[in-house]
């Protein structure tokens, strides 16, 4: 493992490590950008696979937790119950109008408060 600077809000959840295509904070939301490599989302068409668990810079070895309930930054307002999709930045926002429901990283359980919301991931 490569050490753990973020922790799910609740445990188990999977845990898998690949190596960072990019600088990632611990906490992001992170998809696949190449062969066991992650980067953190830049948008809804960029489908997030789990959580850092780790600040890492590219190149480095990280940790994803791939399901579980995690504290993720909001990208806008979104509601308890809403569908989220990935966002800029590694963050989730409320599934848009034009986009399709494959790309849902998972449901808010509550509000967004202070830019974060918690999210079952799946």
């Amino acid at each position: 493992m490569a050490g753990q600077d973020y922790v799910p809000n609740f445990l188990p959840a999977h845990e898998l490590s690949f190596t960072a295509g990019a600088t990632i904070t611990a906490g992001q939301l992170v998809y696949i950008s190449a062969a066991n490599t992650v980067s953190p989302t830049s948008s809804a068409s960029t489908i997030g696979i789990g959580v850092a668990a780790a600040a890492a810079s590219s190149g480095a070895a990280v940790d994803v937790y791939t399901v579980g309930v995690h504290t993720l930054a909001a990208s806008g307002a979104i509601a308890a119950g809403a569908a989220v999709i990935s966002a800029a930045s590694g963050a989730v926002a409320t599934i848009a109008s034009d986009t399709t429901y494959d790309q849902v990283v998972g449901t808010a359980l509550d509000a967004a408060a202070n830019n974060l919301v918690m999210v079952l991931l799946g």
